[in-house]
C-alpha cells in the first residue's frame, strides 16, 4: 500500500512538472545588464578608486606623478586638521542651505495644503503644480548665469530699486557675503520648492479623509487639525524632505561657482565644499586629499541615510510583524513536511 500511494505521489510529481507555466521572470535580469554594466564603470569602480586614493600618497608635481603609495590616515589628518579650509567650506555650505531651506519647507507646505484644501477648492490646480515644478528642470548653471546677470550692478534689479527710489546707487550685490549666500540659496529654493509641494501633497492626500471627518465632529478647528493630525502623519515625508535636502546641501556647487565667478566671493564666503573638492582634483591635483574629502562627505551621507531609515523604521511596526508571522509559518510547514517524510520512510 505503502509502495503504491508512493508511486502515485511521485506520478502527480512528475505531471506538474510537465505541466506547470513557463516562467519568464529570468528573463528580467537581461535588462538589468545594462544597468548593471553603467552601474560598474561609472559608479562602482570610480567609488572602490576613490576609496583606494584617499588612504594614499597620490598627487602630481608638474608633468610627474607621485604615488599612488600607501599613507594610512595621512590624508584625513590633512584635510580635517586645523590648517584645513576643509571645516570653514562646510560652513559655508551649511549656513547657505539653512538660508533656502526655511523658506522652502514653509512656502512648499502652504501650498501643498492650498492645493489639496476641499474647501478652498482652487481652480486650475494642475497648471499651478506644472508651474511650480518647472524650475526643477532646469539646470542650476542656468540659474546661476541668469541671476548674475539680473544682481549685476546694471541689471534689472538694481534698475528697478533705482526707478523706485529705494537705494541711489547700485547695490553691490557680489561684493557683499550675505547677498552672495542669499542670492545662492534663493536659486536652490527656486529649484526645488516645486518638488518638495508634490511630495507634500502626495502625503497629505494619503492620509485617509475619515480621519479629518472624525475630527471636525469633535469640535477640533482646522489649526488643530493641522497641528494634530496633518504634520505628524507627515513626519516620514518630512524626514525624508530633510535628509535628501541636506545631502543636496552638501553637492551644491553649479550656482555657486558661476555666481562668484569661481572665486567664492568676498572672504570665500560662498565658497562650498564641492568647490573645495574641486580645487583639489583640477587645481592641486592632489587625488589622495581629494579622495579623502570624498570618504569623509560619504560617510556623512551615508550616516544621514541611516537616520532616514532609523526614523522612519519605527512606522513598519505591522509590517515586522507580518513577516515574522509569515516566517513562523514557513518553520511549521517545513517541520511538519519533514515529519510527514520521515513517517513515509519508516513505513
Amino acid at each position: 500500500m505503502a509502495d503504491i500511494s508512493t508511486t502515485s505521489k511521485e506520478l502527480h510529481r512528475m505531471n506538474y512538472k510537465k505541466h506547470k507555466r513557463i516562467s519568464y521572470a529570468r528573463y528580467g535580469y537581461l535588462f538589468l545588464i545594462p544597468f548593471a554594466l553603467v552601474f560598474l564603470v561609472f559608479q562602482f569602480i570610480p567609488l572602490i578608486t576613490t576609496f583606494v586614493y584617499g588612504f594614499c600618497e597620490y598627487y602630481k608635481d608638474g608633468l610627474n606623478s607621485v604615488g599612488p603609495t600607501f599613507n594610512g590616515f595621512s590624508n584625513f589628518l590633512t584635510v580635517l586638521g586645523p590648517g584645513s579650509n576643509f571645516w570653514k567650506y562646510r560652513g559655508n555650505t551649511r549656513i547657505i542651505w539653512i538660508i533656502g531651506f526655511i523658506p522652502q519647507v514653509i512656502c512648499s507646505l502652504l501650498l501643498a495644503i492650498w492645493f489639496t484644501s476641499e474647501r478652498l477648492k482652487l481652480k486650475g490646480v494642475r497648471f499651478f503644480q506644472t508651474i511650480t515644478y518647472r524650475p526643477n528642470l532646469v539646470m542650476a548653471s542656468a540659474f546661476g548665469y541668469r541671476f548674475l546677470q539680473f544682481f549685476s550692478q546694471g541689471g534689472p534689479v538694481n534698475q528697478i530699486l533705482q526707478a523706485l527710489h529705494i537705494v541711489e546707487t547700485p547695490v553691490r550685490f557680489r561684493e557683499s557675503p550675505w547677498w552672495q549666500r542669499t542670492i545662492i540659496a534663493l536659486i536652490n529654493f527656486l529649484r526645488w520648492f516645486g518638488n518638495t509641494s508634490i511630495l507634500l501633497m502626495s502625503g497629505i492626500m494619503g492620509i485617509d479623509e475619515s480621519v479629518f471627518e472624525s475630527a471636525r465632529l469633535d469640535g477640533a478647528s482646522s489649526g488643530k487639525i493641522f497641528w494634530k493630525i496633518t504634520l505628524p502623519l507627515l513626519r516620514p515625508i518630512f524626514v525624508y524632505f530633510l535628509i535628501t535636502s541636506r545631502i543636496g546641501g552638501i553637492q551644491l556647487f553649479d550656482a555657486a561657482q558661476i555666481f562668484t565667478s569661481g572665486t567664492g566671493g568676498a572672504g570665500r564666503k560662498s565658497r562650498t565644499i564641492r568647490r573645495y573638492l574641486f580645487n583639489l582634483v583640477q587645481m592641486k591635483h592632489n587625488y589622495g586629499e581629494a579622495g579623502a574629502v570624498s570618504i569623509v562627505l560619504f560617510v556623512l551621507t551615508g550616516i544621514l541615510s541611516l537616520f532616514v531609515f532609523k526614523t522612519m523604521v519605527p512606522h513598519n511596526n505591522q509590517a515586522k510583524e507580518e513577516k515574522k508571522s509569515y516566517r513562523k509559518r514557513r518553520r511549521f510547514v517545513a517541520r511538519a513536511n519533514k515529519e510527514a517524510r520521515k513517517g513515509e520512510n519508516e513505513k
